[in-house]
């Protein structure tokens, strides 16, 4: 049975997986992790690319997984295309969905005042237990406030350039749903164009968040890919 990896979004954490698991354990032996930060894990100094990539490959190694086939989702894509553009032969085929590409000054203000944990509270307090209970014994709100600064920080120096996305070889599947209002078709498409051995697909009647996807439609498009 071949082996998957799922990788969750920013403020996300694994147990988001769950009904998806289920969905593919048929086709496969499934593994999730949490990043740093995320989903009860130790809290970091600062939240970055570059540390959750390195919480990935630390799992890989660990676990003894070797040229590991991942589907990421939103930031998960993003991570995953980041650890293949630095580590030639640690994963295999990759399959994002949801994921942002076009960080830049603007978007990274945009996308970091939508993570402002007393409005938060205020509008959707539903929203906010669940961030609660998601990440205990972590603080949510430290959460989304080292998410926003990681944001920020993306928006001055992204990590996956054009240029960085050229030069990975690994066959990689690049979705958005239709209805996303946060990742838009264009930045997907031309990541997808960007790759060696990237192919685009759009999920039709699909908004962003991992909850609202249908997980059946889901994981027949991750079998198929991953066949």
């Amino acid at each position: 049975m071949k082996k998957l990896l799922l990788l969750h979004g920013a403020i996300g954490a694994s147990s988001q997986f769950d009904k998806l698991k289920e969905e593919l354990k048929d086709k496969f032996e499934v593994y999730t992790m949490n990043f740093s930060g995320h989903g009860g894990e130790a809290m970091p100094d600062k939240f970055s690319i570059e540390l959750f990539a390195d919480d990935v490959v630390k799992y890989l190694e660990k676990n003894n997984l070797e040229n590991m086939d991942v589907f990421g989702y939103s930031m998960g894509g993003y991570v995953a295309l980041y650890i293949a553009s630095q580590h030639k032969n640690k994963l295999n085929k990759i399959f994002t969905t949801a994921t942002k590409f076009d960080w830049n000054e603007e978007s990274s203000v945009k996308e970091s005042k939508m993570l402002n944990p007393a409005k938060i509270e205020e509008k959707i307090p539903a929203f906010a237990k669940s961030l609660e209970k998601r990440h205990k014994p972590s603080d949510w709100k430290v959460v989304l406030n080292k998410t926003a600064e990681m944001m920020i920080d993306l928006g001055k120096k992204p990590v996956l350039t054009d240029e960085v996305l050229e030069k990975i070889e690994n066959d990689v599947l690049i979705s958005v749903g239709d209805k996303d209002t946060m990742v838009t078709l264009e930045e997907t498409a031309n990541a997808a164009g960007k790759l060696k051995n990237g192919k685009l697909f759009i999920f039709s009647e699909t908004e962003h968040p991992i909850e609202k996807m249908d997980v059946k439609k889901l994981s027949t498009e991750i079998k198929n890919f991953f066949n």
